[in-house]
């Protein structure tokens, strides 16, 4: 009994502070978010050698960013055709072993690729790259996870009509040069890539149980999310910063001349 409360009181606050503890420490809830029975084993095991492979793909990136960032960037120009060229190769073989070495191709392209991207924030302030990771990272797990449970597939006309939105709102911007629209369309873009992340995972579900087990192709899918949320996010952590006086200029260890890129042409230059 509450010290100074009426018997009624006192049982009223012990009881609401019982049950309180009790919905604290119920892991029944969060548990649920791992348990996969609903899943066949064939599944499961295909979701495995999927998020393997969309690890694998994530180092690889990491160390194709890398390698541009701090060793060739003024030799080499990766264009954003190199990447698309590989993934045109990947959908015509047909051989697990060729295709795997492709698809890790890919992934180092597309770091390498990133890596104009990664240094104009590098720029402005090095800690947005690993705030926009791991917030990816939040963001695609969670949504991976609800994913599991419910069925999202009806999502896709919705997603389909906001990436033509998007469409629209880039190429107005183009001559418009407008601040709300670059603002807007880097939102939406943010909220249909998650969307997108829905859609994919339960896609993958469905057609890994009627028996499609290209998890190459499914871990291409889910990459892409990945990146094109981490592209909207960084862009929007590194609108809101303000250029560090020591950090500006063409490259970290070297920079003679200040520099500010306008973010509605960073924009375009990160498609």
């Amino acid at each position: 009994m509450l010290y100074g409360a009426r018997p009624a009181e006192a049982a009223f606050s012990s009881g609401w502070v019982s049950g309180f503890t009790m919905n604290a420490f119920d892991h029944s809830k969060t548990d649920a978010l791992f348990q996969f029975s609903h899943i066949s084993h064939s599944t499961q095991e295909h979701l495995k050698k999927v998020y393997s492979s969309l690890a694998i793909c994530m180092c690889l990136a990491a160390v194709g960013s890398y390698v541009y960032i701090y060793l060739v960037a003024c030799l080499v120009r990766v264009s954003a055709a190199s990447p698309l060229a590989v993934l045109g190769l990947l959908i015509c073989l047909s051989t697990e072993r060729k295709r795997l070495a492709f698809l890790e191709g890919f992934a180092l392209l597309t770091g390498f690729s990133l890596g104009p991207i990664l240094d104009d924030v590098i720029a402005v302030d090095p800690n947005v790259i690993a705030t926009a990771f791991v917030g990816t990272s939040v963001i695609f797990i969670c949504f991976t996870l609800y994913d599991t449970h419910r069925g999202h597939l009806f999502l896709r006309g919705t997603l389909m009509s906001g990436c033509s939105i998007l469409f629209l709102v880039s190429l107005t911007n183009v001559f418009f040069g407008s601040t709300l629209l670059f603002e807007a369309n880097t939102y939406l873009g943010l909220l249909v890539m998650c969307g997108f992340v829905l859609f994919d995972t339960q896609l993958i579900i469905e057609k890994a149980e009627n028996g499609d087990e290209d998890y190459i192709w499914h871990c291409v899918t889910l990459f892409d999310d990945f990146i094109s949320i981490f592209r909207r996010l960084m862009l929007i952590l590194y609108t809101k910063e303000k250029p560090i006086p020591h950090c500006r200029g063409l490259r970290i260890w070297d920079r003679p001349k200040p520099r500010v890129t306008c973010p509605q042409t960073l924009l375009l230059s990160w498609r």
